[in-house]
């Protein structure tokens, strides 16, 4: 009987604070925002807090009934002033590049508005085989699901709960807003201090799923 064939290798990523370093450009849009609205925003305090929902930072600046204004006029202006200064993460490219030279799928699901987020890669390089946005946590799931994904790596407590949510493994990486204890306590299954470690444990994880 010959051998099963091995599975096709899907690899998620999460985008802001995993593949890019997003806080420079992010900075510039609140702050674009803050002059055009004249209401205050600690731009400094929210760059610090990347992952959730634009809109769950924005419900700390403006009262309820503009928040959704407010957001749809940050993303507008977000192309001017937050893709240029915006930075991939220290092996960012090669983490994706990765994936692809094992004749797998790299895919960005991310909470980010969707063709922000591919402004970001292509400006930056990056090609993944698909970027979805507008997911968040436990709904990042339905984009790891439907690609079929058993990896997702990403920086935030939420990325580990859409891993788990997903059936997927979850790979963190503690260059975003939540320490290694903090990812390891939410259930992490494997912790890489950033992503140039990430081509190697890829191989290693492939040898390992094509004996079992």
């Amino acid at each position: 009987m010959a051998p099963m064939a091995s599975h096709p290798l899907t690899v998620g990523f999460d985008l802001d604070m995993t593949l890019i370093d997003s806080r420079p450009g992010i900075h510039a849009a609140y702050r674009a925002l803050c002059a055009e609205t004249g209401v205050w925003i600690d731009a400094d305090r929210a760059v610090t807090r990347l992952g959730p929902p634009l809109e769950q930072e924005l419900a700390l600046w403006f009262p309820a009934d503009r928040i959704q204004e407010m957001a749809d006029r940050y993303r507008e202006i977000y192309p001017a002033y937050a893709i240029e200064p915006t930075l991939a993460m220290p092996g960012a490219r090669e983490a994706v590049a990765a994936v692809q030279d094992l004749g797998g799928r790299a895919i960005v699901v991310t909470a980010k508005h969707e063709p922000n987020a591919k402004l970001h890669l292509a400006h930056l390089g990056m090609a993944p085989d698909e970027v979805i946005g507008w997911l968040w946590a436990e709904a990042k799931a339905e984009a790891l699901r439907e690609h079929g994904a058993s990896v997702y790596v990403g920086d935030h407590i939420g990325d580990v709960r859409g891993a788990h949510t997903a059936g997927a493994l979850s790979l963190a990486v503690p260059t975003g807003p939540c320490d290694a204890g903090e990812l390891r306590d939410a259930g992490a299954d494997v912790i890489i201090d950033d992503l140039t470690a990430f081509p190697a444990w890829l191989r290693a994880y492939r040898e390992s799923d094509n004996q079992n």
